[in-house]
């Protein structure tokens, strides 16, 4: 009965597949002609177009990956390894394009594995097991989400008020310190996304897991209350990966263009000036 729900809903046809191109197109078409670009180029047209076509490439070959991994448990965490590596690669690259992006594994990493350990130890996951993939790759990708809007944001921020930060040297303040005062408004932004996400479910959006449940055939209770649970790790996984990017940023961990980021200045030694002898 939930094959038929599900046939019925999003049959895989040729139709969907003409549905598919038109939408990039459309997307791709939207981005160009308005020049959605931070330059006003056409870079974000390719990456929108390179976007979809890796999405459908990726998922067929996660499909037939997915059955294998979850019979087996060393084939699952590397499994798991191969997501968390990818949404730091991911992360890091948005944020900064120099050697410290691979920083971005700890605020995607860190608030991830005790939530879903703590689900496996529970009961509430198995291992191997068909449930813990989706619930793991849905909390990596909101902590990916985090940690890329709460970087830039700090980021950005710090560039733009970097005489704030120098006054704050001046007063005395550590770097540390200094950096986070400046950085850590504009980086809380990025939990934004995740609070309107769980103030408006069931009003205004059914989200994935939720719709995903009722197709496979659960109550509609059930499929409430395992949403509720996503939602609610989701904003613990993010306020925490939110908080490591900003500690990250403030000691300078994670940066970009050192010439283009406030640092301390050296206290200027004067010199004696040196000793010439005159003649009488």
């Amino acid at each position: 009965m939930s094959r038929l729900a599900a046939d019925t809903l999003l049959p895989v046809d040729t139709t969907l597949a003409v549905a598919l191109a038109v939408l990039l197109i459309a997307a791709t078409a939207v981005v160009a002609v308005f020049r959605l670009s931070p330059d006003g180029s056409h870079r974000r047209t390719r990456e929108i177009l390179t976007a979809g076509v890796r999405a459908a490439a990726q998922l067929a070959a996660v499909s037939l990956v997915v059955g294998v991994a979850v019979r087996h448990t060393a084939a699952l965490l590397g499994f798991l390894f191969l997501m968390s590596a990818v949404a730091t690669r991911t992360a890091g690259r948005r944020i900064t394009p120099n050697h410290t992006w691979w920083w971005a594994a700890l605020p995607i990493a860190a608030p991830v594995a005790p939530v879903v350990v703590g689900l496996v130890l529970a009961g509430l996951l198995t291992v191997p097991g068909i449930a813990i993939v989706p619930v793991t790759g849905i909390l990596i990708g909101g902590a990916l989400t985090a940690t890329v809007l709460a970087g830039r944001r700090a980021l950005d921020e710090l560039t733009q008020r970097h005489g704030e930060v120098e006054a704050g040297l001046a007063l005395g303040l550590p770097e540390r310190d200094a950096r986070l005062e400046v950085s850590r408004g504009a980086a809380s932004d990025a939990l934004l996304p995740a609070l309107d996400q769980t103030r408006t479910v069931g009003l205004v959006t059914l989200p994935g897991a939720f719709v995903g449940m009722l197709l496979a055939g659960a109550s509609p209770l059930l499929a409430g209350a395992v949403q509720v649970f996503v939602l609610i790790a989701l904003l613990a996984v993010e306020a925490l990966a939110v908080a490591l990017t900003v500690e990250l940023v403030a000691r300078r961990r994670l940066h970009r263009d050192a010439a283009r980021e406030p640092a301390r200045r050296p206290a200027l030694r004067l010199r004696p000036p040196p000793f010439r002898r005159t003649r009488t």
